[in-house]
């Protein structure tokens, strides 16, 4: 019998239980029976309100990703526009345990990245370039956070050698943060570096 709840039950309240069970047990805990467990009904209103399996984790996705753009300031060059948008980025992936979650097309990436192409056209790159440029910057973000939640932490926190990262044992959290801030850095640089010379070859 289906209880009165279920029909009180919508979409948001379902995606707010899927989150929890994300955060707390991973991505494959994320079921309709674990989330209808979590809500006390039957699994039926949740098919009824958010569709398949699949159709709940992209509203989870999109849910968590949801305006991640941070403001860019007056003025603000691109360069440093662009590196504060890649950090919000993958502090906004690293809240839950699992990448898997983000990968691939979501429209909340679209969203997201309006005011960095903005920046980046005021700034003065071409439309196409600063799409490019954009998609760079996420995909290297993307990516370095799912291999950042798959590596190991070293046996002791005693570096080797003077570079972060440079133990084969593992990387530590601080290692993490300055490997990601080197790796944007280089990016951004390459990409202004490209296009400023671009820009003097069509003068």
């Amino acid at each position: 019998m289906t209880s009165s709840g279920e029909f009180e039950l919508d979409a948001d309240e379902i995606v707010a239980a899927a989150i929890v069970i994300l955060q707390e047990r991973g991505l494959d805990a994320l079921s309709m029976r674990n989330v209808a467990e979590r809500l006390g009904v039957s699994p039926m209103p949740l098919y009824t309100r958010v569709g398949n399996k699949a159709a709940l984790i992209d509203a989870v996705a999109d849910h968590l990703l949801l305006d991640l753009a941070p403001a860019a300031a007056a003025g603000e060059p691109w360069p440093e526009y662009a590196g504060r948008w890649c950090r919000e980025l993958r502090n906004r992936l690293k809240r839950t345990p699992d990448s898997r979650l983000y990968l691939g097309a979501r429209e909340p990436y679209v969203e997201a990245s309006r005011p960095l192409l903005v920046a980046l056209r005021d700034g003065g790159l071409a439309a196409d370039a600063a799409v490019q440029a954009c998609r760079l910057l996420m995909w290297t973000t993307v990516g370095f956070v799912a291999m950042e939640q798959g590596s190991s932490s070293p046996a002791s926190d005693t570096r080797r050698g003077s570079l972060s990262g440079s133990n084969p044992t593992g990387v530590t959290p601080d290692e993490a943060d300055e490997l990601f801030d080197l790796q944007i850095g280089i990016l951004i640089a390459g990409i202004a570096r490209l296009h400023a010379d671009s820009g003097m070859e069509e003068r």
